[in-house]
């Protein structure tokens, strides 16, 4: 299971080489994730600046805590407050950036598809199914953000509890966003993708944490945003590879005996 889970850290550890390789192509992904990042910033900036007033509207049974207790309890609620936010902006970014750069994260999907061989004939749905998948990602984002609050409210062990599940949801949740389209334009079944995902599941779950924790760094989700892109349609790949009989077979020639 260690070296799945280290297997899927390699995987978008590759993706990085389209830098190299492609810097045109994967300079045009940078353009959605900055939009994208600007706009939630504008939501995320306001929150955490007004954090300390946020724990305190939370908290009104501590008004009349000793100061010390009072400025531990309001901390970790703020850290898990900052943890659930953290969480569903992810989800936010992930599905904005991928619904405004369809046409440019479809060059690079396309791009690594060919690169590979044997690329799908379809090009794995378009903007309108983007921004279906954008959306129940933000929904998927939200119960996750909510999971983490609620965790959070465990004593003592909840902020780190709840910021260790976040990481490790909200990067599953990014491991199967991102290879959807690979399997859009293979038209796998929900049944297919399950079986994929179970026979992969370290594998997913380190490309997903590993996406996850770059995301986390200053100005990380923008540069690392295509890379997921790229690296995300090698994972799809691996483990289409790893359970063939999962994908869909091809149907034998009419009259065929």
């Amino acid at each position: 299971m260690i070296s799945e889970f280290g297997a899927g850290i390699r995987t978008l550890l590759r993706g990085f080489a389209l830098w190299r390789t492609r810097p045109g192509l994967m300079n045009l992904g940078l353009v959605p994730a900055v939009i994208a990042l600007v706009v939630l910033g504008a939501t995320l900036v306001p929150l955490f600046l007004g954090l300390s007033a946020i724990t305190a509207w939370a908290t009104p049974f501590a008004e009349e805590w000793p100061a010390v207790w009072q400025g531990l309890l309001r901390a970790a609620v703020g850290f898990v407050i900052a943890a659930a936010a953290i969480a569903l902006a992810s989800a936010v970014f992930t599905a904005l950036t991928l619904t405004i750069g369809d046409p440019f994260y479809q060059r690079i999907w396309r791009a690594v598809e060919t690169d590979l061989g044997d690329p799908p004939a379809s090009d794995g749905g378009g903007f309108w199914s983007a921004v279906g998948e954008g959306l129940r990602l933000v929904i998927l984002g939200i119960l996750v953000a909510i999971v983490v609050l609620l965790i959070g409210l465990v004593p003592l062990v909840g902020g780190v509890l709840g910021s260790v599940l976040g990481v490790v949801l909200s990067g599953r949740l990014l491991a199967r966003e991102l290879t959807g389209r690979s399997f859009d334009a293979r038209d796998l079944s929900p049944a297919d993708r399950a079986a994929l995902f179970a026979g992969s599941r370290a594998r997913v779950l380190g490309f997903g944490v590993a996406t996850q924790l770059c995301f986390l760094i200053p100005g990380g989700a923008v540069v690392v945003m295509p890379v997921a892109v790229a690296a995300s349609t090698m994972l799809a790949r691996d483990m289409m590879a790893r359970a063939p009989l999962a994908t869909p077979q091809t149907p034998p020639p009419s009259g065929a005996v």
